[in-house]
């Protein structure tokens, strides 16, 4: 088992990247929210009373990459240099995929991630008065590049 990320006292500790190497790094994540068929016509026709469902999640999950490093206690801080949420919909799905980039020395996988859950939280939250039982499932990271460990893809 790996404790390197424990100091002396026992304390965790931000991983130390000062000596990384600055690369382009990039990572999509996806995840899905399933609705009834009903509710994805309120979704697609824009009948849900608290607006336009996919728009205010695509900024949600923009937002989410921005500040990853408020709410996940050992991310760095990053400058992104690009997020892009977009969605597929099926008759009850809302497929959603989240690529984000930058320049610097640690990856955007937790900035991907967050945003894809940022956007269904946001899905479910604007659908919940028409539907109680919305899931939210299957976030995953798709791919990862750039730094040291290389490409990954599912």
């Amino acid at each position: 088992m790996d404790f390197s990320h424990i100091n002396e006292q026992g304390r965790a500790r931000m991983v130390d990247v000062t000596e990384k190497e600055v690369t382009c790094r990039t990572a999509v994540a996806a995840g899905t929210v399933k609705v009834n068929e009903a509710t994805m016509s309120l979704i697609k026709s824009g009948g849900i009373k608290k607006g336009d469902v996919l728009s205010v999640a695509q900024v949600a999950g923009i937002m989410a990459a921005k500040k990853t490093s408020d709410i996940i206690p050992m991310c760095h801080p990053l400058m992104l240099s690009s997020v892009d949420v977009r969605f597929t919909l099926t008759e009850t799905e809302v497929r959603i995929e989240a690529e984000v980039k930058c320049k610097g020395s640690t990856g955007v996988e937790m900035e991907a991630l967050n945003a894809v859950t940022a956007a269904a939280l946001t899905i479910y939250d604007m659908c919940k008065a028409v539907q109680r039982d919305i899931e939210i499932t299957d976030i995953r990271l798709l791919y990862k590049c750039g730094g040291k460990s290389g490409v990954f893809r599912r």
